[in-house]
């Protein structure tokens, strides 16, 4: 019998990384009929993957409450044999799916309560009190979910005395993505991904201000989309005020199966995220994107990051919010290539060994294996 899985996202985009090219895509080439509602344009199946869209929201409010309840609504249309639901805000509609009979899974993404102490649209003297409030929400009703997936052992501790299974899949890239590229480094510094204050891009720019005064041929690129839009006025501010518009080049949002085309061409590869609770309870996925393609890193000095990085042995750790230090890192790599050359290659030798998808992907399926025969043993 064909096994109907359906995927829910109130938040996300229909082809992010994690869920569509890793999850979906992992579960429908297993056999498994994989449904994603998500917001889009049209229905339409894409890969394997039959896509029911939600509509776009004109703000948050409208997203958690219209959107919200749409997604129930297509959810149970659906009739799955397995719900797995990405956002927090989808917790009563796996509440609600749980109490029609159906088997539950909560991928957690992030360390949300630590999340919510950076969002910026939160009135900064609510967000403790916010952050505090949905700990308690969701502590009380994961334990009503068949199975917990979560990033980072940080993430996982919070819901390490739920009587509830979890495990650990992180988001590792996809090795085989390799296929389409080939390295043609030239002299760019990439920063891959959203921007955000949070996320050290302002001392980024300062600290390559200081880099192009020895090395003025070099690049810095930015690839992604700046968060809220007055942050990227601030960022054209600052990359202008150091005169810097001829090293600095911007590329907006690309899909996951496009963005080594950029990464083939960088010679380095920076994830220098400020130390916010968020930040240091998860691993950005630049920092693999960058090993996959054996870029030598300059990362925050974070315990998770610090830890792959001095296993690996695979690049440089700096204080994100001192762009001297930053800048000497890069201009490190710049002056010593050979270096840079063997630091990324043992990152992209750690990827192919440890940090990919194809190993986090058979723990996917392991999940789903253990739910069926649960079932089918209650059966």
């Amino acid at each position: 019998m064909l096994r109907k899985v359906c995927m829910l996202t109130s938040v996300h985009q229909p082809f992010d990384v994690r869920i569509f090219y890793k999850e979906t895509k992992t579960l429908s080439s297993y056999g498994y009929f994989v449904v994603l509602i998500a917001q889009h344009e049209r229905e339409e199946t894409v890969d394997g993957v039959k896509i029911v869209p939600l509509p776009k929201p004109r703000n948050r409010f409208t997203r958690m409450v219209k959107v919200v309840a749409k997604a129930f609504k297509l959810a149970l249309k659906e009739k799955a044999d397995v719900y797995h639901f990405h956002d927090p805000e989808l917790i009563p509609v796996g509440l609600l799916l749980k109490l029609c009979g159906k088997k539950i899974i909560y991928d957690v993404h992030e360390h949300y309560p630590n999340s919510i102490l950076g969002k910026y649209w939160i009135p900064r003297s609510m967000r403790k009190i916010v952050s505090l409030l949905f700990s308690l929400f969701e502590q009380i009703f994961v334990s009503f979910f068949d199975y917990i997936i979560y990033t980072t052992r940080i993430v996982g501790q919070r819901y390490e005395k739920k009587h509830v299974p979890s495990i650990s899949i992180e988001n590792y890239p996809i090795i085989a993505l390799l296929d389409n590229y080939s390295k043609n480094p030239q002299k760019y510094i990439l920063y891959l991904g959203g921007m955000t204050k949070i996320r050290g891009v302002l001392e980024l720019i300062h600290a390559f201000g200081c880099v192009v005064q020895r090395h003025a041929d070099w690049k810095l690129l930015f690839v992604g989309k700046a968060t809220p839009e007055s942050f990227q006025h601030e960022i054209d501010a600052l990359i202008l005020s150091l005169h810097l518009t001829k090293n600095v080049e911007m590329v907006p949002w690309v899909s996951y199966d496009k963005k080594e085309e950029y990464s083939a061409k960088a010679s380095m590869g920076v994830v220098t995220y400020l130390s916010y609770p968020n930040n240091i309870s998860c691993l950005p996925n630049k920092l693999f994107d960058y090993m996959l393609m054996s870029l030598p890193v300059v990362a925050s000095n974070f315990p998770l990051y610090k830890e792959v990085i001095d296993e690996s042995q695979c690049g440089i750790i700096v204080d994100p919010s001192n762009p001297d230090e930053i800048a000497k890192a890069i201009t490190y790599l710049i002056e010593h290539p050979e270096e840079a050359v063997h630091l990324g290659n043992n990152g992209r030798r750690a990827v192919e060994e440890r940090y990919n998808w194809e190993v986090e992907g058979k723990k996917l399926l392991e999940v789903y294996r253990n739910i069926f025969e649960t079932n089918e043993g209650k059966g």
